[in-house]
């Protein structure tokens, strides 16, 4: 009689973000995570077919609290920018923290390549989509344009660490 499993697919996502964030990209193979969850290779290969689809679904699971957090802040806001902003700014760094060691880790950033300008355009575009009613109701600019320019911003100033409180004048004065 089969063996059966529940919660298969959590078990999996949890063990695999168990061991990225513990032992790094490069040391999580579908073998280490089957060999943790008690299940074989091929059951892993059934809910993922490989292991940067599997990477992906954890880090999706993440991202969709982000952009809760980044989209509740802005409804929250009313009609005031900085409280916005700010709001954004603090969600993703809540997420660029999660991943940093796997941000950082080189096997990683050679393994994701060849997706990088696609999955960082997705990226832009999903925190510039907030952003715009405020670009279009305080600017002057394409509002457009101007949400992906400030979207593009507070990614790489996520991702070098800085402070709301060191770039929050800056972006204020695009609006």
């Amino acid at each position: 009689m089969p063996k059966i499993l529940e919660n298969v697919r959590e078990n999996l996502l949890q063990e695999a973000k168990k061991q990225v964030m513990e032992e790094g990209y490069s040391s999580m193979t579908i073998r280490s995570v089957a060999s943790a969850c008690g299940v074989g290779v091929g059951t892993v290969y059934n809910y993922f077919p490989s292991k940067d689809n599997l990477v992906a679904n954890f880090m999706l699971e993440d991202w969709v609290v982000c952009r809760g957090k980044m989209q509740l802040a802005c409804n929250e806001s009313g009609t005031d920018v900085e409280k916005a902003l700010r709001g954004i700014y603090e969600a993703l760094q809540t997420f660029m923290g999660i991943y940093a060691a796997m941000f950082a880790d080189e096997g990683a950033a050679k393994n994701f390549k060849a997706s990088f300008q696609q999955r960082h355009k997705m990226l832009r575009g999903q925190i510039a989509e907030p952003l715009e009613p405020f670009c279009m109701e305080q600017s002057k600019a394409e509002p457009a344009f101007l949400a992906q320019f400030v979207a593009e911003a507070m990614l790489v100033w996520t991702m070098e660490g800085k402070r709301f409180e060191d770039i929050g004048s800056v972006l204020l004065q695009l609006f």
